[in-house]
């Protein structure tokens, strides 16, 4: 040590440097968080592009809005301005705490993750911009267990949850879609061994546990249509709820799990049962002793977000005279809820929205504009936050559009972006929705 404090003035100046050195090397090296995705407007980009990824060329923008203000629209889609313009909401205290806690109401959006990393990077980028906090994402049995079974491929759903991970967004699995292996018969149908399905739920939480937050169970069964073209039956999707719940809660106790949401509609037939009553043969047969959360759809057909299930069914001309055709009728399924007791427990929207479809007739009658649909979905969420706490938690809007979607898929007018890539383009509602109020964490 003697000899270093009396060594020439050159080495101390050696020494600092080399220092220096190694910090500036390390504070490079550091993980950088994801940057913001690239949004450009429209009209900057070639006609033959816009063709191909079915983007209209005349696409209609708006400026930023709060939510009880309509949206005004110019000739292209524009960029979402930046998180700083974001107006502050006034707290309010969530009912869980934990890293799956949810506030009253809470905010998530559709997404396809799934095949194409450099696009879920991108639209991971657009809702965490949004200050949106949960992405919803269908993880499909068959993708993931579908050569046989206990023969599980990751790849996919490893990059889904790190990409959320990475972009500091909550996930939301659908588990649903089962194998050919399991004798389902048809893609949405349920297996013919109901443990085959628990297993698969039981080995995704083990996998990720901590890093999904919520698991949505099956979607929409009372459709035959999403329940293999099998009749509608509450009594065995309780049953396989029941056996998914047990399953997640043994490899991740904290997970939410929430009973997949019905689709709204008071039609009854052997393809059909309204979701009333299917939710009250539910609670009958026992379902909530299986769920954490009871999971709910919300089309709002032609209804603004405020009109009532009563003023809906008294005026046929105007909204189609079905207490179901609106955002509230929510409240009809909450009032089940409480009449079997069961008040206590939260709702999650797993599915809501407004449509723009002018092309498919079944959805051309009760199509918005793309200003009411910007303007609907904001005020949805503030009539929620107004009239629904503290039982309403997350609601998950419809959709950031899949990047190969056309014009033909009726998924594409509901969603608040256009297909394409690598730039993206926003709707009126994007903007509208980025720029609302939002109940802080």
């Amino acid at each position: 040590m003697n000899a270093f404090l009396h060594a020439p003035h050159w080495r101390h100046i050696v020494l600092v440097w080399a220092v220096a050195a190694i910090i500036l090397v390390a504070t490079a090296c550091q993980p950088q968080e994801p940057g913001a995705p690239t949004l450009v407007p429209w009209s900057q980009q070639a006609t033959a592009t816009a063709q191909a990824q079915a983007v209209p060329t005349t696409a209609p923008t708006a400026t930023r809005v709060a939510p009880t203000v309509t949206p005004t629209a110019t000739s292209e889609p524009t960029v979402a301005p930046s998180p700083t313009d974001l107006p502050s909401a006034t707290p309010t205290p969530t009912r869980e705490q934990g890293p799956a806690a949810m506030t009253s109401p809470d905010y998530g959006i559709q997404a396809f993750l799934w095949w194409r990393p450099e696009v879920a990077s991108r639209d991971l980028g657009l809702i965490r911009d949004m200050g949106f906090r949960w992405v919803k994402q269908v993880f499909a049995w068959a993708d993931i267990e579908g050569a046989a079974k206990g023969h599980l491929n990751w790849t996919q759903a490893d990059g889904v949850v790190q990409h959320a991970q990475d972009y500091g967004v909550k996930l939301m699995a659908r588990l649903d879609r089962a194998p050919a292996w399991t004798g389902a018969g048809a893609p949405n149908g349920p297996p013919q061994n109901y443990e085959d399905y628990g297993d698969f739920c039981y080995e995704v939480a083990k996998r990720y546990r901590g890093r999904i937050h919520a698991y949505q169970i099956w979607n929409e069964p009372n459709l035959a249509r999403e329940w293999g073209g099998r009749p509608p039956s509450p009594e065995e999707y309780t049953r396989l709820l029941s056996i998914a719940f047990r399953r997640i809660k043994e490899a991740d106790p904290e997970a939410i799990v929430v009973s997949g949401g019905l689709s709204p509609t008071g039609t009854w037939n052997d393809e059909v049962m309204p979701d009333a009553v299917y939710l009250e043969r539910m609670y009958q047969a026992g379902f909530q002793n299986y769920c954490d959360m009871v999971g709910m759809h919300a089309a709002g057909y032609k209804a603004p977000p405020e009109i009532s299930p009563d003023e809906v069914a008294a005026d046929k001309e105007r909204y189609g005279g079905d207490r179901t055709f609106c955002f509230r009728h929510v409240e009809d399924l909450r009032a089940i809820m409480e009449q079997y007791g069961d008040g206590a427990r939260r709702v999650v929207l797993l599915e809501f929205g407004w449509t723009t479809d002018t092309i498919h007739p079944s959805y051309a009658w009760h199509a918005v504009t793309l200003e009411q649909q910007a303007d609907y979905l904001a005020r949805a969420y503030q009539y929620a936050e107004q009239h629904w706490q503290p039982w309403i938690s997350l609601m998950s809007t419809i959709y950031i559009a899949d990047s190969d979607w056309t014009e033909e898929r009726e998924e594409y007018w509901w969603a608040v972006t256009y297909p394409s890539y690598p730039e993206a383009h926003v709707k009126p509602a994007y903007e509208a929705l980025r720029a609302m109020p939002k109940v802080e964490k």
